[in-house]
């Protein structure tokens, strides 16, 4: 790996005092950052380095989604016109039609889109809803991140209710029915953990993540008050060996929240799936009770907008650490965190406050760069460019026409810059993407792979007569009676 030297490019490094180096340089030796200051300054003293002409161009850290799913790269678009549905025709195809290969081809083709839009840590739920009945499915996901060199935190854990939960494997070429009871999901988890925390380099983690914190109520939408009354006995059991696994192997969690969860599980002040290790997506709909919950636990919430009604200026004004996350891909969503952020602050300025003072530029984005981090518990490392951290940056190429003149920075990154704007990418000191070229994977070979996987879940699903729908929803159609697709024969 050479040493690095970035030279003459604008920095944005969301640093303590949030400077903007015009004409700056960054000193990169093995995977740190070692000095960053002016290119006049830094030049004569990095002479040995390799030089990274940077002139025209953005140097920023590199970009943290917080939230994401895997598997999702390769559904896009399936049942994406019947929303109300999508979760019930989509999670069955994760568990009874994807394969251990399926999720290594998903982990090339998303984690390739993620590199070109400049995402340098993504998270990584394995299915729509969590799945760690076979820790391989995890392990290869992982296996794509760190050949592409990236940056993963895999999450797995429990599935939600009910217990056990059917599962089809297809090892052996076909499909083996298989009931998963809790405990073969944690265990399962914990396989993961064993096998790859803290792998590649420190570059890839796993997180324990429960489908939701509160599996007795509605796992995808608001619980309203004369509902979410009491904790079950499933609830108090899961928070339980959640929170023993996590501590077991000092790992953090993450998991999804709607209104009414987080007051209920505010009851079991013991075991209580809330606190500073947690990072809760979503939270629609909460009630002013729980955002003082989560303020007084320290919960951090991570938003993927429009977020239907979540209160996110309502938590910051509480002091709840929010961070802006792509909830990637599916059905109809991107990696591409500069635009997923730009939406954010639309929907707040034009939808919820009317209000274009609040949730400015430059805070939407940190809450995609050091308010990720800090979520994540990696603010140490990673989050914004300073001297000691990990080498993580993208490089933007603002010589385009949509993004002359250079100035305002902080606002074009916010307003106008795109994924594809991203022109070199680094990671751990090593450069993953120059001049928009990946270096480290054959992009080419890992999209055909991609393609044959989606197309080979599809037809094991039976969908293959709908792949070349024209647009009109036949795909949605076919699964409204039924609204799953069948289970594969045993």
């Amino acid at each position: 790996m050479d040493d690095l030297l970035l030279l003459h490019g604008t920095i944005v490094t969301v640093d303590a005092e949030r400077r903007i180096i015009e004409d700056g340089a960054i000193a990169i030796s093995g995977d740190r950052i070692v000095d960053i200051g002016s290119a006049s300054d830094l030049e004569p003293r990095h002479q040995r380095k390799k030089i990274v002409d940077c002139r025209g161009k953005l140097i920023i850290p590199g970009l943290i989604d917080a939230h994401g799913h895997a598997g999702h790269a390769l559904i896009r678009s399936i049942a994406t016109d019947t929303n109300s549905l999508w979760m019930r025709i989509v999670t069955p195809m994760y568990y009874h039609y994807a394969t251990r290969d399926y999720w290594y081809a998903d982990g090339l083709v998303g984690g390739l889109e993620r590199l070109r839009a400049g995402v340098t840590t993504g998270v990584s739920i394995i299915s729509s809803m969590p799945r760690s009945d076979d820790p391989v499915f995890a392990i290869n996901h992982a296996k794509a991140y760190g050949e592409i060199g990236l940056r993963e935190i895999i999450c797995v854990g429990p599935a939600g209710l009910p217990w056990p939960h059917r599962v089809t494997r297809w090892e052996t070429g076909q499909p083996v029915r298989h009931d998963v009871t809790f405990e073969e999901m944690i265990e399962g988890a914990e396989a993961t953990i064993e096998a790859i925390n803290g792998s590649a380099d420190g570059r890839i983690n796993v997180f324990l993540t429960p489908f939701t914190i509160v599996p007795s109520l509605d796992p995808s939408n608001p619980t309203t008050p004369d509902l979410a009354v009491n904790l079950t006995e499933n609830d108090r059991m899961q928070a339980r060996r959640v929170r023993e696994t996590a501590r077991k192997w000092g790992v953090r969690i993450h998991s999804d929240a709607f209104a009414g969860q987080i007051r209920m599980a505010f009851q079991d002040k013991e075991n209580a799936l809330l606190g500073p290790d947690i990072h809760l997506q979503h939270c629609w709909g909460i009630s002013h009770e729980e955002v003082d919950i989560l303020a007084e636990t320290g919960t951090y919430v991570t938003h993927a907008p429009p977020g239907r009604s979540t209160p996110i200026l309502d938590m910051m004004s509480k002091g709840v650490p929010v961070a802006i996350t792509t909830d990637g891909v599916s059905p109809s969503r991107h990696f591409d965190l500069l635009q997923t952020a730009r939406l954010a602050q639309f929907t707040q300025h034009l939808l919820h406050n009317h209000d274009r003072y609040l949730l400015p530029p430059g805070k939407v984005f940190e809450m995609i760069t050091i308010d990720a981090a800090k979520a994540l518990g990696m603010d140490h490392e990673i989050g914004s460019l300073e001297t000691g951290k990990k080498a993580d940056i993208a490089i933007i190429n603002m010589r385009q026409p949509h993004l002359v003149p250079n100035w305002m920075v902080v606002h074009r990154l916010v307003h106008q810059v795109l994924g594809s704007d991203v022109d070199t990418v680094i990671v751990d000191g090593k450069i993953l993407m120059e001049a928009g070229k990946v270096l480290t994977t054959d992009v080419e070979q890992a999209l055909e792979f991609g393609e044959r996987e989606a197309r080979a879940m599809a037809d094991r699903a039976g969908l293959k007569a709908h792949m070349h729908d024209p647009g009109w929803g036949q795909i949605s159609r076919t699964f409204r009676e039924p609204v799953v697709p069948p289970a594969p024969p045993v």
